[in-house]
């Protein structure tokens, strides 16, 4: 697992495909506050498509949540669970697991960073298609969908009024 208190991680175990990219969303403290409580209300989710079920419980280890994203009448509905939070002066963030259900097998960090006067959010991920024959077939079409969502997450902290991002 990815621990968001610390900067590096754990290789990924075998099979799993690992992700991480990280992006400047801002400069100062205004932009701090702003991301950091960005972050911990679900908002990279949310502003990338995602409806976060319960959307009024903050980011907290033990939390379980429904992740939904629809298209039309489909609709998809991820379940997760936070297993790791870090609130630290300058570095906030969490990691959920994906629950049996999901389309996926493995885990994402979400992490805010301050180094300095920049702000910078870093996205992780390990992955591997889930357990059931359907998800295994349909994880080429996945693997396309993950790529689009990483790229709005990498952007939903980066919204005017950051700090100059």
């Amino acid at each position: 697992m990815s621990l968001p208190h610390r900067d590096e991680w754990n290789a990924a175990p075998g099979g799993f495909r690992r992700f991480e990219r990280t992006v400047r969303v801002g400069t100062g403290d205004a932009a701090w506050r702003r991301a950091r409580g960005d972050l911990l209300a679900w908002r990279v989710k949310t502003r990338s498509g995602f409806r976060v079920v319960p959307d009024d419980v903050p980011a907290a280890v033990g939390g379980r949540h429904w992740l939904e994203a629809g298209v039309g009448r489909f609709l998809l509905r991820e379940p997760v669970a936070v297993v790791a939070v870090v609130d630290e002066p300058d570095r906030v963030g969490y990691v959920y697991l994906a629950l049996p259900g999901h389309p996926l097998e493995g885990e994402e960090t979400f992490l805010l960073t301050r180094r300095g006067d920049e702000v910078l959010f870093t996205l992780r991920s390990r992955s591997r298609p889930a357990p059931s024959r359907f998800w295994r077939l349909a994880y080429p079409a996945v693997r396309v969908v993950q790529v689009v969502v990483r790229r709005r997450y990498l952007r939903a902290l980066r919204r005017r009024g950051h700090g100059g991002g």
